[in-house]
């Protein structure tokens, strides 16, 4: 066994590595950016390389700087995590030509399935299902736009050298086609440095269904399948394991499409085959897909270590070092149901754009596993993924887990940004989620009703006003002696102002009235009723919804407003494209910024007819939430 690794990756995903690592017996080296010098993956290892700036490119994905931080430490083998460079190829090449161990794959089963089109095509020599569509090197547009007419809309377009929904859209008609492919390529070549992509047949009723599979180079085994069908932009929200409908037949030919697939590359170490499923009739044995194959650990692992209560990262270690399989086919059993709900720094209601700030607040469930990178006080920065959180929950059947999971998504709290929690306690409440009925499309079906901004009753925010004044620990602070114990608050909500006012009856009482009605609150232990708290010039109350209300000044001088003529950066981000110049003619709905934030492409759109007045951003350019990056002639 190895004395020590490095662990060429950062957050949960180093965390979740180290957490084995230690417990084995075997000392971590943790590399970071300048972004990441005091996080938790840094202060938890046994010792930390610096790479270099904030961004990527110049640190995380500098494979010749970590191949350097592992010989100049002394470790023996390096351990990718998932994501960054776990699924390159030159980098494995370059770590065992430094004499190191890279724990994972060999760089020709990465290859084998790096690109999608030449995946499919090996999958189909092996006897494993593909989806129908166009695979091949042709790249150019009115090729592509043929071939799609010719397999039938919709269709999906992918990136061949993809991953994490990246590089990819859905095609409903054929005029839409020549735009959707235009952005699909920037973005992939952004995210994967490739813009080559693939054409499939879109199935309209589709479950995503994985299976795990391990092996040692030789043979390969699988450890059940992981449903990842709740998804929003192909990015999965809440995995479970087992998945919900599935039989013994089916799980027996999906198990064995996926260890056939292993084999055929001579696989080593943990991996994923993702197949589509068509749910229409139900699950078939007949009824899936090869989709691709994720030639690392994956995010939702958890729920595979819940059911089947094996250490996938312990198995890993041992693999690599030269050890066989640990367990045979037979060996593997599961018991229970887990899920696994994402928690991450975004808002929703605003097209679940992410967020950045800095955790104020931050409560976890004991009744969940938490894999995460942060802590309180940590920033959610604009340079990486926005995860705060994976929450796993397991229980003795899908009912008793899920009921979990409610119940852990409940007894979480963040302030400080605002989250999807809202989102995931809605999904987990879901009627047809719960029946088990579910497809890649629920989300968005429902979108209207699990998206919403949350609306405050007339209790949260007279609770929100108490907080506010301070009245949970110093009840009496702010009123004077011998005068009515009354005091005004007033809060932000949703571009609103209102005014609160309160009125103390003694330490264990406050009368709130809003307008003409009023709240009596009543204080329980450390609070009016619900948990809530202030950090800065914020309130957020934690009940069925989180809200955050801003506590305003009323002699604060108001800020100036941008104009409805200028076009605002929603999110800190990278001007990836500025499509428009000054003087040109723009219709409403155009084009107009391409803006890059934490690995995702977002377009900026003309919110009206009119004229190019200025232009106030390059490509290239780094720019902060708020920014004014376009303006638009005022109409006459």
């Amino acid at each position: 066994m190895f004395e020590k690794i490095l662990i060429a990756n950062r957050g949960e995903i180093a965390c979740r590595i180290m957490q084995t690592v230690h417990a084995m017996g075997v000392r971590t080296v943790a590399v970071y950016s300048d972004a990441d010098a005091q996080s938790k993956h840094v202060l938890t290892a046994s010792e930390a390389v610096r790479l270099g700036p904030a961004p990527v490119a110049d640190s995380y994905l500098r494979g010749d700087l970590i191949i350097a931080a592992a010989l100049a430490t002394g470790a023996q083998a390096i351990h990718p995590g998932y994501g960054f460079l776990s699924e390159n190829p030159a980098f494995v090449e370059a770590v065992e030509a430094a004499g190191l161990c890279f724990i994972g794959p060999s760089a020709s089963a990465i290859r084998a399935m790096g690109l999608k089109d030449a995946a499919k095509a090996l999958m189909t020599q092996a006897g494993v299902p593909v989806v129908p569509g166009y695979h091949g090197d042709v790249q150019e547009p009115a090729f592509l736009q043929d071939r799609s007419d010719e397999i039938g809309y919709p269709v999906l377009i992918k990136a061949v050298a993809g991953g994490g929904g990246k590089g990819m859209r859905v095609v409903e008609k054929a005029e839409d086609f020549a735009e959707n492919l235009a952005s699909a390529q920037a973005e992939a070549q952004t995210a994967f440095g490739n813009p080559d992509v693939l054409i499939e047949k879109y199935i309209t009723s589709p479950r995503h269904i994985e299976v795990q599979v391990f092996g040692d180079g030789t043979n390969a085994v699988h450890l059940f399948e992981r449903d990842c069908s709740l998804q929003r932009r192909h990015q999965k929200v809440i995995e479970e394991a087992p998945a919900p409908g599935m039989t013994g037949d089916v799980r027996k030919a999906m198990g064995d499409a996926a260890v056939k697939a292993a084999k055929a590359i001579g696989y080593s170490g943990a991996g994923t085959v993702e197949f589509i499923v068509d749910c229409a009739d139900g699950l078939r044995a007949d009824g899936f897909w090869f989709m691709e194959m994720n030639t690392r650990l994956q995010v939702e692992h958890p729920v595979t270590e819940a059911i089947t209560g094996i250490d996938l990262v312990a198995w890993q270690l041992r693999v690599a070092a030269g050890e066989n399989l640990p367990a045979t086919q037979d060996d593997l059993t599961m018991t229970g149901h887990a899920f696994e709900a994402r928690l991450y720094a975004e808002d929703v209601p605003a097209g679940f754009l992410p967020a950045t700030g800095t955790l104020d607040h931050l409560i976890f469930p004991q009744n969940a596993r938490i894999d995460s990178g942060v802590g309180e006080g940590d920033t959610i920065s604009p340079w990486y993924d926005p995860m705060i959180a994976k929450l796993t929950v397991h229980g003795a059947d899908r009912a008793t887990a899920l009921q979990s999971l409610a119940s852990a998504l409940d007894a979480t709290q963040v302030a400080g940004t605002v989250t999807n929690i809202d989102f995931l306690r809605r999904l987990a409440r879901d009627p047809d989620f719960i029946s088990g009925t579910v497809d890649t499309g629920l989300i968005a079906r429902k979108s209207e009703a699990l998206c919403a901004a949350a609306s405050p009753t007339l209790r949260d925010i007279a609770i929100a006003a108490v907080t506010a004044a301070n009245l949970q620990d110093a009840p009496l602070t702010g009123f004077s002696l011998w005068a009515p114990l009354d005091r005004a608050i007033s809060l932000g909500w949703a571009g609103e102002t209102v005014v609160a006012n309160l009125r103390v009856h003694g330490p264990d009482r406050c009368d709130v009235t809003l307008q003409d009605e009023t709240v009596e609150l009543i204080r329980q232990g450390a609070h009016w009723g619900l948990d809530a708290r202030r950090h800065g010039q914020s309130v957020t109350v934690f009940g069925a919804q989180s809200m955050t209300f801003e506590v305003i000044d009323p002699l604060a001088r108001q800020g100036i407003e941008a104009a409805g003529d200028q076009v605002l950066a929603p999110m800190p981000g990278l001007v990836r494209d500025v499509c428009i110049v000054p003087g040109q003619t723009v219709v409403s709905g155009d084009r107009l910024i391409v803006l890059e934030a934490m690995k995702m492409e977002h377009v900026l759109r003309a919110p009206r007819d009119g004229v190019v007045a200025n232009v106030n951003v390059a490509t290239g350019d780094q720019v902060t939430a708020g920014a004014v990056l376009i303006g638009l002639e005022t109409d006459a």
